[in-house]
């Protein structure tokens, strides 16, 4: 059966992976009502398509940190990614590169920072979470400047990790065979059974929960790269991590797997982008399955997405040709939506492009 969108990849790997994997990869935090809602509230914005414009010929070329990549999707990290194919962070790297895109790659990513530089070129991002051992951060962090990579995403939601249900029933460890790679040489790349989540466990044991403000600044005294911080969902923190110095700011609720019952990124873009006031640019992942999903967060402000979720299924099911499937059936949803709503390039899309049904008196009166 012809695959023909991005969601029905889901469906797939859930067949073909063991259960502890899918689940690990597939669930939210607690009732899982902001995974949910990452989808659903997309479904809350129309468009206002506009009509008789020349759309022969459609740019979607766009700069991140004044790096060009052929359209404003990119790949959010994803831990772990051998458990859903043998060749994981390579694949997606290499799917990355061919699709001139981003890729961002975990710290508990199962490839090493150089093993993911060896894959060949591209640009690529480092996501960060800060261990209780600074030398240890700042050792990575080295490693991911020396390895060619680009910017710190630095993942600011997890001072304790989510309530993840299913890792619990499933008591969650990664497999046997199977390493944090990044972490091999410091023996903190394995991870212990545990009664609950194996990976809670760990991140309990190894994750710095004093992180705060300050340690942003320390950060930027260790590396010229330009840091993301990721995980704002107000504009209170949008202000104080452009305070802090950071060179962009991603929208994330950490696909729904850390706190339960906040507001769906795409919810909570518009504020965040507001309080930036085109300071920084403003990025946006959760909940991304369609090219219409894509135009709507940039409607409201994003400069690109993340996608993390799309692309762990589809390695699991068809390897790097999954995962350069899933960039090629983005790319050509949204150069469709673009079309459809008489934009040529980006700079075009404008929030007048939709109508969101927050937007008043009457939410669709304007229609």
């Amino acid at each position: 059966m012809e695959i023909t969108n991005v969601s029905e990849y889901e469906g797939i790997a859930k067949q073909k992976l063991p259960k502890m994997v899918f689940d690990y990869y597939a669930s939210g935090a607690e009732d899982q009502w902001t995974l949910h809602e990452n989808r659903n509230a997309f479904s809350r914005i129309l468009f206002r398509p506009r009509i008789l414009i020349d759309v022969s010929k459609i740019d979607m070329t766009t700069t991140v940190l004044g790096f060009k990549i052929s359209m404003p999707i990119m790949i959010a990290p994803t831990a772990m990614q051998k458990m859903a194919h043998p060749e994981g962070e390579y694949a997606t790297a290499r799917a990355a590169s061919a699709a001139g895109t981003i890729m961002t790659l975990s710290s508990w990513a199962t490839s090493s920072v150089e093993e993911v530089a060896s894959t060949g070129p591209g640009i690529r991002f480092f996501q960060l979470y800060v261990y209780k051992d600074r030398n240890v951060v700042a050792q990575l962090v080295r490693r991911a400047e020396r390895a060619g990579f680009k910017a710190i995403a630095l993942t600011v939601d997890t001072p304790r990790l989510g309530r993840r249900e299913a890792d619990i029933k499933n008591r969650f460890t990664l497999p046997p065979f199977l390493t944090l790679k990044n972490f091999e040489g410091l023996d903190l790349g394995k991870m212990d059974e545990a009664n609950d989540s194996g990976l809670a466990s760990y991140v309990a044991g190894q994750i710095d929960r004093t992180l705060s403000w300050k340690d942003v600044k320390w950060l930027q005294t260790i590396t010229k790269l330009p840091i993301l911080v990721k995980g704002v969902l107000t504009a209170e923190d949008a202000r104080l991590s452009i305070q802090a110095g950071a060179a962009g700011i991603i929208v994330s609720n950490h696909g729904a797997r850390q706190l339960d019952y906040v507001p769906a990124t795409i919810m909570a873009l518009e504020e965040v982008v507001k309080a930036a006031q085109g300071r920084v640019p403003v990025f946006l992942d959760g909940g991304v399955r369609r090219g219409t999903d894509v135009f709507k967060a940039l409607a409201l402000g994003a400069s690109g997405i993340f996608i993390g979720r799309p692309v762990v299924f589809s390695l699991a099911v068809d390897g790097e040709a999954g995962v350069r499937k899933v960039l090629q059936m983005l790319r050509d949803e949204f150069e469709l939506t673009m079309a459809l709503s008489g934009c040529r390039s980006l700079s075009e899309i404008t929030r007048n492009h939709i109508v969101a049904d927050w937007d008043l008196p009457h939410p669709l009166a304007r229609l």
